[in-house]
């Protein structure tokens, strides 16, 4: 879906397809057809914009495939889907039973986690529309903040340089300009938008820059316009935005409270749990450890990295961090001109929500996505864009 802002520059708004698992070239075309086009469908538009999240065997076989490249662009096409955006933070398996910390390996201390999302630009760069000349990457904020010294941060940052170097090399041969985000997110080295500073002004490269999740922001109780002041004073570019919504539980010592959010702890993915108390932010890996006994403070509200509906929030006594997305929303591109032009709805988690709450089938899901969308397209109408055909 394309906006046109007030300063005459064009906002793309997609869904991130990593909440269908697919590890091959075939599952993604599969993906195109069973959900991705049904969710373009439910909208009433022509064109769909998709953050494609392509594991690591796909995206080989894109790279090293012309042909398959542009059997891909072509299936697009013919679907009515549009890719200006690429999700590269999970390498493989994120549709695997348990996924916990396995989704941060490879991180930028390996030389996979470079030859892959260089891969990933290449693609990119053979997807992006006709019309469309920038395209955007996230990924992993470094590494998970465990096992990280100052010999593999600089690895890192290495890393980060090479791929910059590569990516003008892209633009020098194809004329499309790709930028990398790193992604702050609970538990990593770098967990908030404040942590991203530092490594950036390292690396040094206007292609290099942050992803705003806001729903990483609201767990960590990032106050929204601070963050993006702290990263405009820095020149710190914003990439992109993931739009999400986090856990929010008011009041967490109450035992009905307790009960409710214990529905939401559950075995794939991790579901990083904070609570800001007057020593600073507190938190646990994950949401079954912040409820077991005295590990995380009480005595105030807690979030929990729990990417739930934009559009649906959970019933009480529990509710989402929307507020905090419509905040970050409204500073991202209710200016005089937008901080970044690519924004993403990523929930992921549909399947891991509680079981009364899941859909039950395809149709259910893109039911669930397109209301998402519809939100988010209102918010930024409301916001002053035009949305486009």
């Amino acid at each position: 879906m394309r906006f046109r802002h007030p300063d005459g520059s064009t906002v793309h708004l997609a869904y991130c397809t990593n909440v269908h698992p697919a590890e091959t070239l075939d599952g993604v075309l599969a993906q195109l057809r069973d959900h991705c086009e049904p969710v373009r469908r439910r909208l009433g538009r022509d064109r769909l914009g998709i953050g494609l999240w392509l594991a690591k065997d796909a995206a080989r076989a894109l790279v090293t495939d012309p042909a398959a490249l542009r059997g891909l662009r072509c299936e697009l096409e013919r679907r009515g889907l549009e890719v200006v955006t690429l999700n590269g933070f999970p390498y493989e398996g994120f549709g695997a039973e348990e996924v916990k910390y396995r989704v941060y390996k490879p991180d930028w201390a390996d030389p996979e986690r470079l030859e892959h999302t260089a891969a990933l630009a290449r693609v990119l760069a053979g997807l992006l529309p006709d019309d469309v000349t920038e395209g955007s990457i996230s990924t992993l904020p470094l590494a998970w903040r465990t096992a990280y010294d100052d010999e593999r941060a600089g690895t890192a940052r290495t890393a980060l340089r090479t791929l910059a170097e590569r990516l003008d090399a892209l633009e020098e041969l194809t004329g499309r300009s790709i930028r990398v985000a790193l992604e702050p997110e609970p538990g990593c080295v770098v967990e908030t938008t404040r942590d991203a500073i530092a490594p950036l002004t390292e690396v040094g490269h206007d292609r290099i820059g942050i992803c705003v999740d806001t729903c990483h922001l609201a767990t960590s109780f990032e106050d929204p316009g601070t963050a993006l002041d702290d990263l405009a004073r820095a020149g710190v570019p914003v990439v992109k935005s993931q739009l999400s919504a986090a856990l929010h539980a008011e009041q967490p010592h109450l035992p009905e409270v307790r009960e409710a959010l214990a529905a939401f702890a559950e075995p794939r993915f991790l579901h990083q749990t904070r609570t800001h108390t007057a020593a600073g932010l507190r938190g646990t890996d994950d949401l079954d450890e912040a409820l077991a006994g005295d590990a995380l403070p009480d005595a105030g509200p807690w979030r929990s990295h729990f990417h739930v509906p934009l559009h649906a929030a959970p019933a009480a006594p529990l509710t989402s961090t929307l507020p905090v997305f419509s905040s970050v929303l409204t500073r991202l591109v209710g200016g005089p001109h937008p901080l970044t032009r690519h924004l993403e709805v990523e929930t992921y988690t549909w399947q891991a929500l509680p079981p009364e709450l899941r859909p039950r089938g395809r149709a259910q899901l893109a039911d669930g996505i397109a209301a998402e969308l519809t939100l988010a397209r209102d918010l930024l109408t409301d916001l002053g864009l035009k949305e486009l055909p």
